[in-house]
Order: C-alpha cells, then structure tokens, then sequence
C-alpha cells in the first residue's frame, strides 16, 4: 500500500527546468512565525517564514479544504484552524488525524526582497 501521508511535491512532480517562477510576496510582508494567503493565476498558496526562511505550499487542508493560511505557524508545523490538522511546512507531510494526506509543497527562492514560488506550468 502506498504512504499516502508523503506529498505530491512540485519540487518532484516537475523537473527543476519546467517550473515556472512566480512573485508571491515581498519578504516584508510574510510575518516571522506566521503564514499568508497569496493567489497566483488560480492557485492559493500558502506562503510561511519560519526562522527567516520562506516555504510554500498549497492553501487548503487535505482534511476538508479550510484555508491553511487561517491556520498557526509553530516551529515547522501549520496547524489547520478548523480541526487542529497538522502538516509539516518543509514537506508537506501529515503529521497525524484527522489529516492523513500530505500538502503539495513548492520551491521557493528569495531575490533582494521578493519571494517566488516555483510551480508547474498550469
């Protein structure tokens, strides 16, 4: 049976030279420890800075769709706001119920004070 509790990653679902990069957000407006909602084209992202560093991943739980960006930022960890779902911000990997399937994570990278998401052509 296949571990379903591992993300489908971006970072592994497309080869490096197939991701198209996006600007999310300037550095400036993703609070330390926190996360933001961000849109690009038709996706919502979840945009995190944790210790100064930035990671993306989908916006929705895998429970029941909330908005992970309603949710809290501890450590490496969102935690769902709707049912205390938790997910690993580096990863996506489902850190226990009611979520038993891991988020869509994407590359990011920092250029001067802009944060862009990598993902895969739509």
């Amino acid at each position: 049976m296949a571990d379903t509790s591992l993300p489908a990653s971006a970072a592994t679902a497309a080869a490096a030279e197939t991701l198209q990069w996006h600007r999310a957000a300037t550095t400036t407006e993703v609070p330390l420890e926190d996360v933001i909602r961000v849109e690009i084209g038709s996706r919502a992202i979840a945009l995190y800075n944790v210790e100064g560093r930035f990671y993306a991943s989908d916006d929705a739980c895998t429970h029941q769709r909330s908005r992970l960006s309603d949710g809290f930022v501890i450590d490496h960890v969102i935690e769902c706001a709707r049912h205390q779902g938790r997910f690993d911000i580096r990863t996506g990997r489902a850190l226990g119920a009611p979520v038993s399937q891991g988020l869509v994570v994407y590359p990011v990278k920092v250029e001067g004070d802009s944060i862009f998401v990598g993902l895969p052509p739509a």
